[in-house]
């Protein structure tokens, strides 16, 4: 006999357990974890021991933090300035930290995902870009069917900055659009039109950008269901190989600048509610295939395959197929994920400027994981991109027994209320696997194997999960 329907205030039950302040899990443990005990010293150790590594490629990310203007939705690691000589610096000190670090790594050179993110990368000049990509190659060889992406704001980005950017050997672009409404525009400081964006798309294509992405995100002040749907068909029009569809997150106690969103004019829970769901049919009927918990990709993308395949893998730099043991990163603020520890760099340019000049990488905190992180890790990561835990490879791979080591995760998992009676999780011998129904709160799945957590019950850390 079947369960009866669930009933209105069954589902608002159910959104008010599962809305709370958590984590995305672009790592674990999280940045929240981070610790200045972590230095330079502890940093060049982790390079050493990866550097014996020569058959493996490696990650690159780079961080050009740079925009003109500042959106007030931002969470990213941003210096607002029009004056274009302080590119030149800060290109001057980073190319330095790119040699010291090929030479840390020694022969392991090799790199098969480089991505440049900020900021807008495209702040740069097309002088400038040809630069930093000549320091680059000159000090690493990414491969030739390396994933090679940068980060554009199609406001500021010329058609000649492109054709650089593809002569060069960059193979996707990821195009920042949030949401066309300009009633929303105003609230986020952020104005650009639907024309003006379209061809700058379709001129990427022209000249064989063959992977591209749109970025949006749903619970923007003043956002409604109704002009959200333009945005989406506006999207779904263009045909980006892949969307990615954020969630806001509102954490004004790490970006002050986010005070000056009206609080007021951010859509409610059910509302953001309607606003992803909205996204998931109208992609999802236009062909995209859902990948992880906001991104979307067309059925013949290699996001949607290796999803299909349960080979995704995630970092720093988001979703990707080309799975490296080793990330490094350079410039302010960036984040490495070396020989099992994390390393993120400074965040203000005159110590970013003076490490340098004393010849010390710039690194700020970073965190070295146990072998419980380790392990931890695994499953969270195998949740948030494949929705699926291999319980008997995890216990082969760490020798461990799935069900002993985990037993107050499962209690918690089963237990009345929680995802499983929910109908989000179903759990077999073969695994832990994410339902349909419960990929929207894939987070709030994760939490239950954060063993961190409890140790910020009491103050602002994450923004909500829905």
């Amino acid at each position: 006999m079947s369960s009866p329907p669930p009933t209105a205030l069954d589902v608002a039950a159910r959104l008010q357990r599962y809305d709370k302040p958590g984590p995305r899990y672009t790592s674990y443990p999280t940045a929240v974890e981070f610790t200045d005990a972590f230095d330079e010293a502890a940093y060049r150790g982790r390079l050493e021991a990866a550097s014996v590594i020569t058959d493996q490629p490696l990650s690159l990310y780079v961080h050009l933090p740079f925009c003109e203007e500042r959106c007030l939705y931002c969470g990213c690691m941003t210096i607002i300035t029009q004056r274009r000589d302080v590119a030149d610096r800060y290109l001057h000190y980073l190319e330095r930290e790119i040699e010291m670090l090929a030479n840390a790594l020694h022969e392991r050179r090799s790199v098969v995902q480089h991505h440049w993110g900020g900021g807008t990368p495209t702040y740069f000049s097309v002088g400038q870009i040809e630069r930093l990509y000549g320091a680059i190659s000159k000090h690493f060889a990414v491969q030739v069917d390396a994933e090679t992406a940068i980060e554009i704001d199609p406001r500021v980005t010329t058609r000649q900055q492109l054709r650089t950017l593809r002569s060069l050997g960059f193979n996707r672009l990821s195009m920042g659009v949030q949401d066309f409404t300009p009633d929303v525009q105003e609230a986020i400081g952020r104005y650009q039109t639907e024309r003006a964006t379209r061809e700058l798309y379709d001129y990427a294509r022209s000249i064989g950008f063959n992977s591209i992405n749109v970025d949006l995100i749903y619970g923007l002040p003043r956002q409604d269901v109704t002009s959200f749907a333009h945005t989406l068909s506006a999207v779904t029009a263009m045909r980006p190989d892949r969307i990615a569809v954020y969630s806001y997150a509102h954490v004004p106690w790490l970006r002050p600048h986010q005070k000056h969103i009206d609080v007021a004019a951010l859509p409610q829970r059910d509302v953001k509610l309607q606003l992803i769901s909205a996204a998931i049919a109208s992609f999802t009927s236009a062909g995209y295939v859902a990948i992880g918990m906001d991104h979307f990709a067309l059925a013949d993308d290699e996001l949607a395959v290796a999803a299909r395949e349960r080979r995704l893998h995630r970092n720093f730099m988001g979703y990707t197929t080309r799975r490296a043991i080793d990330t490094v990163g350079v410039g302010l603020s960036a984040i490495g994920d070396v020989s099992g520890a994390f390393a993120q760099n400074v965040k203000k340019l005159p110590a970013y400027y003076k490490a340098i000049n004393e010849g010390r990488f710039p690194i700020e905190r970073g965190y070295i994981l146990t072998d419980d992180d380790t392990i931890r890790r695994r499953v969270i990561t195998e949740l948030m991109c494949n929705f699926f835990v291999d319980r008997i490879t995890v216990e082969e791979t760490f020798g461990i027994n799935f069900d002993q080591y985990f037993s107050a995760e499962l209690e918690t998992l089963t237990a009345p209320g929680g995802p499983v009676s929910d109908g989000f999780l179903r759990i077999s011998r073969q695994g832990l696997e994410v339902a349909d129904e419960g990929r929207l709160f894939v987070r709030a799945i994760c939490m239950h194997f954060d063993r961190y957590l409890r140790l910020h019950a009491n103050r602002p850390t994450f923004s909500r999960t829905i």
